[in-house]
């Protein structure tokens, strides 16, 4: 009996250990209700209560992802799971060009590869809401979308050239503790094509310069929240092969039940 109990605890400590190992880097958002940014019909959505990432997965942990998944590196990745701009800015399959930072944010990469990077870590792509809901928040705020002062902040990044080359970390932590959700890169989520903007989102689209129409106001619940806008339309306006180079991601993870 004192052999199994042992044996037991043993594992319960185990579990324990994996879970704060993968949870060490990321911060808890604690769940609620609020009003997304589109269609005229908009309802208080319910968001649980989820882990996320405190920074974007950057280029030298993708490094270390394909070299222990080489089937996700730059020769061997499979073309219906990326297109042919994936990993463009590395010299080769596990070495960055020269003008990349190891810290900088990780881009080029697909929605494919992005979701099997979360799922080796034991975690997940956000859906839309849970980053909108984690993004809402400035320094002070949970929801800071009242104040002017954080769309124009948003809206000026969005203006910034190569926002992406710079390294993570570069931005104050928000109300959950979360950093550069704004400032560095748009980021993938796990539903990112769910909310259509227009019918012919997808037609006649150049990916690295004409995806930040804001066309999606016309629908919207906040004409005052263009920089939500823009994000909706950029999500309505790519595919999952896609990969650009202002686009990178990070990951979440489901608090476990009690």
């Amino acid at each position: 009996m004192l052999k199994r109990t042992s044996i037991l605890f043993c594992m319960a400590f185990l579990v324990q250990t994996i879970i704060l190992a993968q949870t060490s880097d990321m911060v808890l958002i604690k769940g609620g209700r609020y009003i997304p940014l589109y269609g005229r019909d908009s309802s208080l959505v319910k968001v649980d209560h989820f882990y996320m990432d405190k920074l974007p997965v950057t280029n030298e942990q993708y490094v270390d992802f394909v070299k222990k998944f080489p089937e996700w590196k730059k020769s061997k990745a499979r073309k219906l799971f990326v297109d042919a701009t994936y990993l463009r800015n590395w010299k080769n399959d596990t070495t960055l060009n020269d003008s990349e930072k190891p810290k900088s944010p990780i881009t080029y990469i697909s929605w494919f590869a992005a979701s099997k990077y979360c799922e080796c870590q034991g975690k997940r792509l956000p859906t839309v809401d849970e980053w909108e809901y984690a993004a809402m928040a400035d320094e002070e705020l949970a929801d800071a979308r009242v104040k002017a002062s954080y769309n124009q902040k948003i809206l000026s990044w969005y203006e910034a050239p190569r926002t992406n080359t710079y390294e993570v970390g570069r931005n104050p932590e928000n109300y959950w503790g979360v950093s550069d959700l704004h400032g560095l890169v748009w980021e993938w989520t796990s539903d990112f094509n769910s909310i259509l903007i227009t019918g012919e989102s997808r037609k006649d689209v150049d990916k690295d310069s004409n995806l930040f129409c804001g066309s999606a106001a016309i629908g919207a619940t906040d004409l005052m929240n263009y920089a939500a806008f823009m994000r909706y339309a950029f999500r309505g306006s790519i595919t999952a092969r896609y990969s650009i180079k202002n686009l990178g991601f990070r990951c979440v993870k489901d608090v476990p039940l009690p």
